[in-house]
């Protein structure tokens, strides 16, 4: 069985989502549950993958879908295109989440004559690792450094986009930012327990077609 890469990830995403708009699902009839739907589409796609390619799934320990690919899959409604992921450190607003994310947007429908729900995913897009930061914190922080800011200029916006950092941990990601500027992002991250992603931005951008690091896979 041939090991799945990234390239042909990305080409088995574009099938998968053709076989799954065609593809009746009884057990999502009636349901409004988000997760319930996101839970149905990633098992589906995992199935798709693993009778085709050879590939290590993710676990809790990983954090990831695809840890190998360093691919995380978000399934997220239309309505609300949103989801959330794993707090790891405030450094993530700036650099990026560390891995690509794969983010499949659809609406659902039910039949009420077929008893079936039917999913149309309406959006595919795939976000370089790179492009994950919050879109307003490294514009910010780039805007600061192309007007030659510095440690002081850096620590006080941090401090005003509240990221949770202490005192020390504002001076030590002020140096980093300075020694190494970060890519723009285009995520919305929401401080919480856990980030909140939103993902209507790179869906725009996505269907525009003119952003690096973000491609539309559809």
């Amino acid at each position: 069985m041939e090991n799945l890469t990234l390239p042909l990830f990305k080409e088995a995403v574009k099938d998968f989502v053709i076989e799954l708009n065609k593809t009746p699902i009884a057990q999502l009839y009636g349901i409004t549950d988000g997760k319930a739907v996101g839970t149905y589409v990633e098992q589906s796609f995992h199935q798709y993958l693993s009778i085709r390619y050879a590939y290590q799934p993710g676990s809790s320990a990983s954090g990831i879908d695809f840890p190998e690919l360093e691919v995380d899959l978000k399934v997220t409604s239309n309505k609300q295109p949103q989801s959330s992921c794993p707090f790891r450190d405030a450094s993530q607003k700036v650099y990026g989440l560390g891995y690509h994310l794969l983010v499949l947007v659809y609406e659902k429908t039910d039949d009420r004559d077929l008893k079936s729900a039917h999913l149309s995913i309406i959006s595919v897009v795939f976000v370089d690792r790179q492009a994950t930061g919050d879109y307003q914190t490294s514009y910010g922080l780039r805007e600061i450094i192309r007007r030659h800011g510095n440690r002081d200029d850096i620590i006080a916006f941090l401090e005003e986009r509240n990221l949770p950092l202490d005192e020390i941990g504002r001076e030590l990601l002020s140096e980093r930012i300075l020694n190494n500027p970060p890519q723009q992002g285009f995520i919305t991250i929401s401080n919480a327990l856990q980030w909140r992603l939103q993902y209507r931005r790179i869906i725009e951008l996505a269907d525009r077609g003119n952003t690096p690091r973000i491609e539309n896979l559809m």
